[in-house]
């Protein structure tokens, strides 16, 4: 049979070929999200595959947050994270409510007739919507846990039945894979957390069955409360800190994005921590020129506090710490690159793959200082929730130098 038989057998050849390979990459993609756990690279993948199985110019997932009962967009295949995260979209009278409450397929072939469509989304997305559809995430159970969109069918087409059915399949595999790497995220957080717990708490119960003797001398049980302390904070921060990644891995943390002067918040930060670099005889140099970010001031705040205390910590007696930001383009968009540099005793290359991985601590320093093993995992999750970078570079006996990247406006006058 040569090529051009089957279209003369079957008229609409062209159509089966299309919505097999249809079929095909929907398997294709399944498989991939079923191995997936991060949140969001999960979602990432998800809207990319809606735009492409739909032939559509964008495509967004929305969430529903079962603490606050909001729905919000969670990632969207034309935005980085952070611009989406102050937009909340109404239950009640908006298309995407409808779909939730409905749990129903939503279809608009000209969106300029539906009163339901949010002014507010187009203009944070700086993206004209012409038709939009729109699919409930459903878990398991049949509860409806979001959205999936598609907007903007390429070409002069409308959406048609075959769209309809792909972007369903697809959000039936996608609402899976996000419960399922919820429940991965929580069971995996909470087995490595208890053993982190472990350490601290025998050292407290060793300690108060020690404070019980009647015979302990004052010298001695001084440094036992000293020790009752110490590892009493241990446990505050990681708990603490527990719950700050708990929230960003889950999704659950919320930017609060705005302009921020660099300057100002690097200055801030150096401020706080001067009192231990001087206790070191630890010398801070600053090369900070006024740039403007879109980033959650605190957040942010928190990231670059962490670098200099670490850089404090792991330096030299009487060392230096050097803060640098310069302006770079990311796929023609502007950035600021911070870097953070010391002269400590560096890092092991083995060692600088795990450093951002959960209660990773390098080997050689682990006596060195005490840490509960989170803070560059949560720098981590909240840099690239703003749609930035964080890494490190380290020789040993050289120092390191820890950079990050966040979206810049302009450069402040």
């Amino acid at each position: 049979m040569t090529d051009s038989e089957p279209n003369k057998l079957f008229p609409n050849w062209n159509q089966i070929q299309q919505r097999l390979f249809r079929y095909e990459r929907i398997l294709e993609i399944s498989q991939e999200l079923a191995v997936m756990f991060d949140h969001q690279a999960l979602l990432r993948v998800i809207v990319n595959a809606a735009s492409e199985l739909t032939d559509s110019e964008a495509s967004s997932i929305l969430l529903l947050d079962s603490a606050t009962g909001e729905l919000r967009f969670e990632m969207a295949s034309n935005m980085v994270s952070s611009d989406l995260t102050n937009i909340v979209v109404p239950i009640e009278g908006s298309i995407a409510g409808w779909v939730v409450t409905h749990g129903e397929v939503r279809l608009i072939q000209d969106i300029t007739t539906d009163p339901g469509y949010s002014q507010q989304v187009e203009d944070a997305t700086r993206v004209r919507t012409s038709n939009l559809l729109a699919v409930p995430l459903k878990s398991r159970r049949g509860q409806v846990i979001g959205v999936l969109e598609a907007l903007n069918k390429r070409g002069p087409a409308h959406y048609q039945d075959d769209d309809i059915k792909m972007l369903t399949l697809l959000a039936l595999h996608a609402a899976t894979a996000i419960e399922n790497a919820r429940l991965f995220q929580q069971s995996d957080f909470m087995a490595e957390m208890v053993h982190e717990l472990r350490t601290p708490l025998v050292a407290l119960k060793t300690s108060t069955a020690l404070l019980s003797r009647s015979d302990l001398p004052d010298e001695k049980r001084t440094d036992i409360i000293e020790t009752l302390q110490s590892e009493t904070e241990r446990l505050v921060r990681l708990t603490s800190e527990y719950l700050d990644l708990a929230r960003l891995e889950s999704g659950r943390a919320r930017l609060e994005i705005s302009e921020v002067s660099l300057e100002k918040l690097l200055y801030e930060c150096v401020d706080i921590v001067h009192p231990q670099a001087t206790e070191r005889g630890i010398q801070i140099k600053k090369a900070i020129p006024d740039f403007a970010v879109r980033a959650d001031r605190g957040k942010v705040k928190q990231v670059v506090l962490n670098l200099l205390s670490n850089a404090v910590k792991y330096n030299r007696e009487h060392g230096i710490i050097d803060i640098r930001v310069t302006p770079l383009l990311a796929h023609e968009e502007p950035f600021a690159q911070i870097a953070v540099a010391d002269t400590g005793y560096g890092i092991p290359q083995e060692s600088q793959r795990h450093l951002f991985e959960k209660f990773y601590r390098v080997a050689d320093t682990s006596g060195f200082t005490q840490g509960t093993g989170l803070g560059l995992t949560i720098a981590r999750h909240i840099i690239e929730a703003h749609g930035g970078n964080i890494w490190v570079e380290s020789e040993l006996g050289s120092g390191s130098t820890f950079f990050f990247t966040l979206p810049a406006i302009q450069k402040l006058a």
